[in-house]
């Protein structure tokens, strides 16, 4: 019996087909040949996930809505991040179900033996799996029966398909003479495999996505693999690849969905919040900066645990941020996170010291509080640790936080303030 749940799977079959146009729809319906042309026609797209199964079976209809997406074509990750996991999950159960086969091949073939044959049995069971160097695993794929050794010189996030099938993550493995990008599935393996350890890989898969730990590969720690330094650099691009560089005018005159990347200084930070997002139960992280350079500035909007990366962030801040898409809105620009985002923060703000004036309480929780204070002759917005604000003006942090502080103001201070965040802050 398959571990694949057919109900988790009619649903992601019914997402792809809402995902295809008129025409994909059209041509994917002329694959699926068991299906009577009477019923193509009468049944409603969104009845037409159960047809499927109803006339292929669960594991034979993934298997041909995946040649049906090859066909049409839908290779693109909107639809593969939905099919894939079904996909591997299939390969997955079709190599253990081998696996079987080829044991009671061996066991059946033990029983015929003739008494001259144990020797040369032995000497079977007994040989080596082959030891490949990356290198050779690049130029001419990989057996099941290969090992591969090298150091994990990067590791991706912990990241969940969009229908929350599965969970997996991408590490970047190196030897001496090349590096490899090789995905693994499961939150367990996640957890025991660790950047800068080195391993012994076995039973590994390849495909047309490229290297793949499996549930039934073999992982195993082993002595250090010394790894050249720019070989180190080259794996860590393969889990971070970097999209090209653009001035922020440059992006904004680039087409929707553009991968860019871009340099400035950060002129404006909202605190996280949660929205609604389209296919998701739950309410989705968000944060969003403003990104000014010599041309032109934007705004930065970074998702779900890319909004971790914003953490230590303050206006002033120059960054570059890598792997942005253009997203453009109601002829609005803007450039979204994708799961390749990194922030790296090129140049930090200075320290200023100086009064501050607190004339306005824009929001306060228990953990900070957003205000409007005059530094430096300027009106501006400021961040502060609410533990911090209420030691230097005296109350606790109960009950409602922001009467407690409007009731106080203007407040005048004494304050060390990096970017936008009040670092230090005394009552005059």
């Amino acid at each position: 019996m398959s571990d694949i749940s057919e109900e988790q799977w009619k649903k992601t079959l019914t997402s792809i087909m809402e995902e295809l146009e008129d025409l994909q729809y059209t041509k994917t319906l002329e694959c699926l040949e068991k299906i009577p042309k009477g019923q193509k026609s009468s049944t409603p797209r969104e009845k037409m996930p159960g047809k499927i199964i109803e006339h292929y079976g669960l594991l034979v209809s993934i298997s041909e809505i995946d040649k049906a997406m090859d066909y049409i074509p839908r290779r693109d990750p909107k639809i593969q991040d939905l099919l894939r996991p079904f996909v591997d999950e299939l390969r997955n159960e079709q190599e253990i179900k081998n696996q079987g086969k080829k044991r009671k091949r061996e066991q059946d073939g033990k029983e015929v033996l003739r008494e001259d044959q144990p020797k040369i049995l032995n000497q079977q069971e007994s040989s080596q799996p082959d030891k490949k160097s990356i290198w050779d695993v690049k130029l001419s794929g990989i057996l099941e029966t290969d090992v591969i050794v090298g150091k994990v010189v990067k590791k991706s996030e912990l990241r969940t398909y969009k229908n929350g099938y599965k969970n997996f993550f991408y590490l970047a493995v190196a030897d001496k003479k090349a590096s490899v990008k090789v995905m693994v599935y499961g939150k367990k393996r996640f957890q025991q495999i660790k950047e800068g350890s080195s391993y012994l890989f076995r039973k590994l898969i390849i495909d047309e996505y490229g290297v793949k730990v499996i549930e039934s590969s073999k992982v195993a720690e082993t002595s250090p693999v010394d790894v050249p330094e720019e070989l180190e650099m080259e794996g860590q691009k393969l889990i971070y690849p970097e999209s090209p560089m653009y001035s922020i005018k440059e992006a904004k005159l680039s087409a929707d969905k553009t991968d860019v990347t871009v340099e400035g200084t950060i002129t404006e930070i909202d605190p996280v919040t949660k929205t609604k997002v389209k296919g998701e139960r739950k309410l989705t992280k968000k944060q969003r900066f403003q990104l000014k350079d010599e041309t032109d500035s934007i705004e930065i909007v970074m998702w779900r645990d890319a909004t971790e990366q914003c953490k230590g962030l303050s206006v002033g801040d120059v960054v570059k941020v890598t792997n942005m898409k253009i997203n453009e809105y109601f002829g609005k620009i803007s450039l979204n996170s994708t799961g390749n985002t990194r922030i790296e923060k090129v140049q930090s703000v200075s320290i200023q010291k100086g009064p501050i004036e607190i004339i306005g309480i824009i929001k306060a929780t228990q953990k900070e509080t957003q205000l409007e204070a005059n530094f430096n002759d300027n009106l501006q917005t400021f961040v502060v640790a609410s533990r911090l604000l209420a030691k230097t003006l005296n109350f606790k942090i109960k009950g409602d936080i922001k009467k407690s502080l409007i009731d106080k103001i203007p407040i005048s201070a004494d304050a060390e303030i990096q970017g936008n965040q009040i670092t230090k802050i005394t009552a005059a």
